[in-house]
């Protein structure tokens, strides 16, 4: 009876088992069609957006008459332009999803990544009347990353305060050493009530696809920043994730630390 009964929980364990592997084979094929669709989607998209923006380009280099013209012209240029933005985003978010996204890890000064890109959104930054309290200054914090995947989530970060941070409020930049990692974090006040719904938790639901802070959508963005930040982080053996109390906004990225500082390679080979 108990060699019966043994039999029996084998059969049972071996069934669960297969069905657990059966319904992972099918989540993982299930995301990956979803990838190749985005991929194959966002490509075909592209030749007929690079034609448009070619002869919008040809049109305006041409003296066309009359002045309502020249405006449409404008504005089919900003729009194709934002269109070509979307385009690349949702490709970079399939190919960083999906790992066909390659990296060179070396050791980086993140240090003065950050204060790089500050500088290049400087303007922007002032444009949204925002105060940047940057903690970082000339300390120095080595990591082991892709300079052009970190620079990537940099400009991701950077540009969603410029668009989202209450205007006249003040934007925090710090970093830290932590064991075996090194972590940034960038806190702003959101100008928008965030668009969270009860069922999910607010940081969770933010770093969704397509899910944007600015329910009136009156803001540029697609809505996959944070979504390619979190995955370009995992490619680089990193993580990123944020944090949300009330209107505030905190974005943490954490990358590994570096073991040896000495063998940092210049900032500009690594852009």
């Amino acid at each position: 009876g108990k060699e019966d009964m043994l039999n029996d929980m084998a059969k049972d364990i071996n069934s669960l088992s297969e069905g657990l592997e059966k319904s992972v084979n099918q989540m993982l094929k299930s995301e990956r069609l979803k990838t190749e669709l985005i991929s194959n989607v966002s490509h075909d998209i592209k030749t007929p957006l690079t034609s448009i923006i070619t002869y919008v380009d040809l049109i305006k280099k041409e003296n066309v008459q009359p002045d309502k013209v020249k405006e449409y012209v404008e504005v089919l240029d900003q729009k194709s332009q934002r269109l070509k933005v979307l385009t690349d985003d949702l490709f970079e978010a399939a190919k960083a999803t999906s790992g066909a996204m390659s990296v060179d890890i070396s050791s980086i000064d993140l240090g003065s990544l950050v204060n790089q890109a500050l500088g290049e959104y400087s303007e922007k930054l002032e444009k949204a009347d925002l105060d940047i309290r940057n903690n970082i200054g000339e300390k120095q914090f080595f990591v082991k990353a892709d300079g052009r995947r970190a620079w990537r989530i940099l400009e991701n970060l950077l540009g969603n305060v410029s668009k989202y941070a209450l205007p006249g409020s003040r934007v925090y930049v710090d970093a830290t050493n932590q064991e075996n990692f090194v972590e940034l974090t960038i806190k702003n006040i959101s100008n928008v009530e965030l668009n969270i719904s009860a069922s999910l938790s607010s940081a969770d639901e933010l770093m969704e696809r397509f899910t944007r802070g600015d329910q009136s959508r009156n803001t540029e963005g697609s809505g996959l920043g944070l979504d390619i930040s979190q995955s370009l982080a995992k490619l680089q053996n990193g993580e990123f994730y944020v944090e949300i109390d009330g209107d505030l906004f905190k974005a943490i990225l954490r990358l590994p630390k570096a073991a040896n500082m000495s063998d940092s390679i210049n900032l500009e080979k690594n852009l």
